[in-house]
């Protein structure tokens, strides 16, 4: 007698939500396709087609997802410029959290309508400063690639650090740089790494928003 497989199990979104959270925390948002999926469920690439139209809305689905539980919205001070500053920091450490997360919204076609949050106050701050709409929306953008890059060059060094603790070519150039040429390079190399690796965000965010709000 002929052996028959049974259906795949009835699969819901919220379910197909979590094994998509599961999936790109453990392999990376390149590694998230409808086949890899639906192995995770136990169920075909078809039967995921039926929730979703493709990998972007999935994205969508999991940015919200996330923003839903882990969006920090703090309580913003009056003074505008101070609203701008809050508002990056709380863009900041809400992101930071997740490494997938900033890869995904990096594309910048992409994003979680939960995150205009920061977005709306970041622009409103700057314009209640004396911006007009253009240059608030400029200031965010310089804003926005300033948190970012934090974010994916300290966790790119992170994991280097993590899987190598040996000095790094960049250590060994500094240690033996010439006075000669680069007398204040020279002055500080031997401390580079330690000085690079101290956290300057808010200090550097300060800076940038003064500069961009004057």
């Amino acid at each position: 007698m002929s052996s028959r497989t049974g259906r795949p199990p009835k699969i819901s979104l919220p379910e197909i939500v979590e094994a998509a959270r599961r999936v790109v925390d453990t392999d990376g948002v390149a590694k998230l396709t409808m086949r890899r999926l639906a192995q995770e469920l136990g169920s075909t690439p078809m039967a995921v087609y039926h929730h979703v139209r493709d990998k972007d809305e999935l994205l969508v689905l999991l940015l919200d997802a996330y923003a839903e539980e882990n969006m920090l919205k703090p309580e913003l001070p009056d003074d505008p410029r101070e609203r701008v500053v809050l508002a990056a920091r709380a863009m900041h450490d809400s992101l930071v959290r997740v490494s997938w997360v900033v890869e995904v919204i990096t594309a910048d076609d992409l994003m979680s309508e939960s995150a205009l949050w920061y977005v709306e106050n970041i622009v409103d701050g700057a314009m209640a400063c004396g911006l007009t709409a253009e240059q608030a929306v400029h200031a965010y953008r310089a804003i926005w690639y300033y948190v970012a890059g934090e974010i994916i060059i300290h966790r790119k060094a992170s994991r280097r650090r993590a899987a190598d603790d040996r000095p790094t070519y960049r250590d060994r150039v500094f240690a033996e740089l010439d006075g000669a040429d680069y007398p204040r390079l020279a002055e500080v190399g031997a401390r580079w790494g330690e000085l690079t690796a101290q956290d300057t965000f808010e200090t550097g965010l300060r800076a940038l928003v003064n500069g961009l709000i004057t």
